[in-house]
C-alpha cells in the first residue's frame, strides 16, 4: 500500500496524536519533536526550550482513502492557528501550531490551505462587530495573524514509547480537544 506522509503541530501531541489516530484513511501517527536543532532530543529537553523543536507527529496516510487538504481541515477544527504558541493549558514555543510537508508536490496544497486559513480570520474579523481604537482589546494586526507555520520538514525525531499513544494507555482528567464532539461529527471514529 503506498503512503504519504504529513507532520502537524498544535498543543500536546498525545491529544493530537489522538485524534488522528482515529481517522479514516490514516495508517500510522507517531508523536514526536519538529524540526529540533539537536539530534534526538530529549522530551526534557525540548520542553526547557534548549532544542528548537516543536512537539508534533507523523501522519502516515493512504492518500486512496483520506487527502491533505481534509487532514488539515481536521487540524484547524482542533487547533487554533491565530494562537501565538498556545493550545489550551499548553504554552510556550515548543507547543506552536504548523503543517510540516516533506513532498514538493504537497507545497502547494499546503499553501493554499495556509492562505485560506489567513483569509478566513480575516473575513471572520470584518463580520463582527465594530471596535473603538480606544478599546484596550483591540489588537488591529494581531487580531488577523494567522501563528501556525507552514514549512519544509528538517528533521522528526519520535518521541519515546512512553510518549506513544498516551492517551490510549493513561486516562486523564480533561483535554483541550473535545473528543466527543469529533466523534459525532463523524470526524473521528
Amino acid at each position: 500500500m503506498y503512503t504519504k506522509k504529513i507532520y502537524f503541530a498544535g498543543g500536546s501531541f498525545y491529544e493530537l496524536q489522538e485524534v488522528f489516530s482515529r481517522v479514516h484513511g490514516v495508517t500510522d501517527v507517531v508523536a514526536g519533536y519538529i524540526n529540533s536543532t539537536v539530534p534526538n532530543p530529549a522530551h526534557e529537553d525540548v520542553l526547557a526550550g534548549a532544542t528548537g523543536a516543536t512537539m508534533g507527529i507523523e501522519v502516515s496516510f493512504d492518500p486512496k482513502q483520506m487527502d491533505l487538504s481534509s487532514l488539515m481541515d481536521i487540524l484547524f477544527t482542533v487547533i487554533d492557528p491565530y494562537v501565538k504558541d498556545k493550545q489550551g493549558d499548553c504554552e510556550g514555543p515548543m507547543y506552536r501550531s504548523g503543517v510540516y510537508y516533506i513532498s514538493a508536490e504537497d507545497k502547494p496544497m499546503v499553501e493554499y490551505h495556509m492562505n485560506f486559513i489567513q483569509n478566513r480570520k480575516k473575513a471572520l474579523a470584518a463580520t463582527s462587530a465594530p471596535i473603538t481604537m480606544n478599546d484596550p482589546n483591540h489588537d488591529p494586526v494581531g487580531a488577523r495573524k494567522c501563528y501556525a507555520e507552514a514549512m519544509r520538514l528538517e528533521s522528526f525525531y519520535p518521541a519515546s514509547d512512553l510518549h506513544q499513544n498516551y492517551l490510549k494507555h493513561h486516562a486523564v482528567p480533561r483535554t483541550n480537544i473535545d473528543f466527543a464532539l469529533l466523534k459525532d461529527l463523524a470526524i473521528i471514529r
